[in-house]
């Protein structure tokens, strides 16, 4: 699949993250769960396109939900979405993913998101809430919504970004 495409799969999951998902969800848990939809496709691209892309990928939708949603502090989500996206792709640069793999990356670099999320809030004194109840109530619940979310995709996304790569000639491998 192209970029273009891929682009346009991140603008359909950010509006199902931002609108219909909240309809889904049972009441007593819209204020508990965050979906990072956007977040798991750039670190699909991360894992399967190179780090660049998800760089990029990840500073533009960043700064898409910094406006969209969250209009306190411009840049923060560009900032740690980008930044998350990169590092799973330098830290899985050579290595061949497997399902245990991406969803290992997917959680952990999910965690260190709303975790520095989190930290530049505090900083900045816009939440007053202590980490251990962040974490039991909005970190935990969400990460495990974005695990359920990567399992369900990993199949698709996995043929759709490693689609979309060139394939080598033989000149170009040796």
């Amino acid at each position: 699949m192209s970029l273009q495409r891929i682009i346009g799969v991140m603008l359909l999951f950010f509006l199902v993250e931002g609108t219909l998902f909240y309809w889904l969800l049972p009441d007593n848990l819209v204020g508990r769960i965050v979906p990072h939809f956007t977040l798991a496709f750039v670190l699909f691209a991360a894992l399967y396109r190179g780090r660049h892309s998800a760089l990029l990928l990840g500073l533009s939708f960043g700064l898409l939900q910094d406006l969209a949603f969250y209009g306190r502090i411009i840049g923060v989500h560009s900032f740690t979405m980008g930044l998350v996206g990169y590092m799973t792709g330098l830290m899985l640069e050579r290595k061949r993913s497997t399902l245990m793999m991406a969803l290992s990356m997917i959680g952990l670099s999910t965690l260190v998101y709303d975790t520095v999320v989190y930290f530049i809030y505090r900083v900045f004194r816009l939440t007053s809430q202590p980490f251990e109840w962040a974490l039991s109530h909005h970190i935990i619940p969400s990460l495990f919504m974005q695990l359920l979310f990567a399992l369900v995709l990993y199949v698709p996304a996995r043929r759709w970004f490693e689609g979309s790569k060139k394939p080598k000639t033989e000149d170009e491998e040796d």
